[in-house]
């Protein structure tokens, strides 16, 4: 919905505002200026990026439409079962975990949790290192460095696709003015035309420019920062289940090691004290 407000926003302020001046909108209708510009566009973003890259950019308006996917229930819902599983580790050992994360599309924790089980990500972690504790790895630096790591390499994975929207962006307003030179050439080469005719070639040349700047400003720029957004978002869903687990692994009782992943929250998400302590109490309850 937001995404689609803000295009309705930039178009009507955009044409409303050209019309009320007197402007005749059919004559930014210039399709052999879109064909260069978008057309120069897609090869450029084919030549600077890499197969995967572009595999992951065919999702980005499912992903921009969707927005960011965590808000409070889903970190209650992340709290929750991080809870569920330390405490199953407190009431019957580290190994009562092996089921689990050796099956994770059949075990019951997960299957309370159906937002963290969707994220292949999230769950891919949980099971990987409560898997190496089950092994003897409890070195909680060792942990915390190999988490980074892991958390570092999947931002990059990400911060590929903003930053080729973003390049695109910046370039597409010089492949405005590409096609407005070349309008601006054809032209030339009609000087013998009426001066009605060549005032009309030229404000074609010129919508080159201006189609440039507004597909530039008004949708890949906003377009990369809203992904930015929404893969940060992602990212501190991620550093919270490693605060939780880090403080698990040090010793940390269920309840506070949930405390230390609730911390770490950005406010306008962050469920409270009480709202975790009523979910985990309806979690032992039900249990």
């Amino acid at each position: 919905m937001r995404l689609i407000i803000g295009i309705i926003v930039i178009f009507a302020s955009v044409l409303g505002g050209y019309t009320m001046m007197g402007g005749k909108v059919l004559v930014l209708f210039q399709p052999y200026e879109f064909l260069v510009i978008l057309g120069a566009a897609a090869g450029a973003f084919v030549i600077g990026n890499t197969g995967p890259v572009l595999k992951q950019c065919l999702g980005i308006f499912s992903t921009l439409f969707k927005g960011p996917k965590y808000n409070k229930e889903a970190y209650i819902e992340l709290l929750g079962l991080q809870f569920s599983l330390f405490k199953l580790v407190q009431a019957k050992g580290i190994l009562a975990l092996e089921p689990h994360i050796e099956s994770p599309d059949t075990s019951t924790i997960f299957a309370k949790f159906p937002k963290f089980a969707a994220n292949h990500h999230a769950v891919e972690f949980t099971c990987d290192y409560l898997r190496m504790v089950t092994l003897g790895s409890n070195n909680v630096h060792e942990m915390d460095a190999l988490m980074d790591e892991e958390l570092e390499t999947h931002h990059q994975e990400n911060e590929r696709v903003v930053a080729a929207i973003q390049a695109l962006a910046d370039g597409t307003p010089a492949l405005g003015i590409v096609a407005a030179v070349l309008g601006v050439i054809n032209t030339m080469g009609s000087i013998s035309e009426p001066p009605a005719v060549l005032g009309h070639m030229i404000g074609g040349a010129l919508v080159g420019t201006f189609f440039g700047v507004f597909i530039a400003y008004g949708f890949f720029g906003p377009m990369a920062q809203s992904l930015k957004n929404i893969y940060e978002s992602e990212a501190k869903y991620l550093m919270s289940l490693k605060v939780g687990l880090l403080a698990h692994i040090s010793g940390q009782v269920p309840v506070m090691a949930i405390e230390f992943a609730r911390k770490g929250l950005m406010s306008e998400v962050r469920p409270t004290f009480a709202e975790i302590d009523q979910a985990t109490a309806d979690l032992t309850a039900a249990n």
